[in-house]
């Protein structure tokens, strides 16, 4: 039932959001960059530890793309399951967003029947509401995202109701747009590229989230107006030039793009790709 539910949910965030962005800009040839400030950081270069030490052997891994998830700061990392994982039920002293990036990954009440969320699927976990979490792959990994820390596992006994509801979108349930939906990706015969608004609203230019479709053989780039731009390869490699440096970098799932300052991140891909795009600040998307 709640997976029907959480469809009818998703469907509607994606018309409000559709229907909120205005027609006819461009911003491609007005951006005005005054500092550089991107950076980069490879999948290759993430530190993995235990997620929950109190389980010892038993407990995922994770390691952190941006933040810090044992501080009280914004937070993006990936966690890593193993073949039969199955947590005990228990509770998150936060709220979190996840993205699964590889494998099949079950999150949901502990008495619920196993919904499997294969890459690409989308859920969310309130704050102090008991569920457990499982994987059913050999390789399973998905991306965590929290608004605050430090994350924290607490028993069931300290359950609390904060108001939210979680929802499971199963990679089938993503809703992609294209340029004939949005007025911030190109519209030409050289761009495929889909977007799918997943939290937030792009419209009131606040803190949102968004799943960027790159097309095989895209060569492009992404404008961005944002304080805080990130970008995470959730699906396949991509290869990435910083305005002020030559140098290629190819960012395979894992990988983080970001920036603090109207930016250029330049791309481009021979498979598809996707890129979960979290940011205050509002992105064009074209192709050269």
């Amino acid at each position: 039932m709640k997976k029907h539910i959480v469809t009818i949910l998703f469907l509607a965030l994606v018309v409000s959001c559709k229907n909120n962005v205005e027609k006819n800009t461009d911003k491609n040839n007005a951006l005005t960059i005054n500092k550089v400030t991107n950076e980069v950081k490879l999948a290759s270069e993430i530190e993995w530890e235990q997620l929950n030490p109190a389980r010892g052997e038993n407990s995922p891994k994770a390691g952190t793309i941006w933040g810090d998830r044992k501080a009280n700061v914004a937070t993006g990392f990936l966690a890593k399951f193993t073949k039969g994982f199955s947590s005990p039920p228990h509770i998150h002293n936060v709220s979190y967003r996840g993205i699964v990036i590889s494998g099949s990954i079950h999150n949901d009440d502990p008495n619920a029947e196993k919904m499997w969320m294969p890459a690409g699927s989308y859920w969310t976990q309130p704050e102090g509401e008991a569920h457990i979490t499982a994987a059913d792959a050999s390789d399973n990994i998905a991306y965590i995202e929290i608004e605050k820390g430090p994350y924290l596992v607490h028993p069931t006994e300290d359950a609390f109701d904060n108001g939210e509801r979680p929802i499971n979108v199963d990679k089938s349930n993503i809703v992609w747009l294209d340029a004939s939906d949005i007025s911030w990706i190109e519209n030409s015969e050289n761009n495929s590229v889909k977007a799918a608004f997943l939290w937030g609203n792009k419209h009131n230019i606040q803190l949102y989230g968004t799943l960027i479709k790159i097309p095989s053989g895209f060569k492009g780039e992404i404008l961005s107006e944002g304080k805080s731009f990130r970008g995470i390869v959730i699906q396949g490699r991509i290869n990435y030039q910083m305005p002020n440096n030559p140098k290629n970098y190819v960012l395979d799932s894992g990988s983080t793009f970001s920036s603090t300052e109207n930016s250029k991140h330049i791309i481009n891909t021979n498979e598809e790709a996707i890129i979960y795009v979290r940011t205050n600040g509002d992105f064009d998307v074209s192709s050269k």
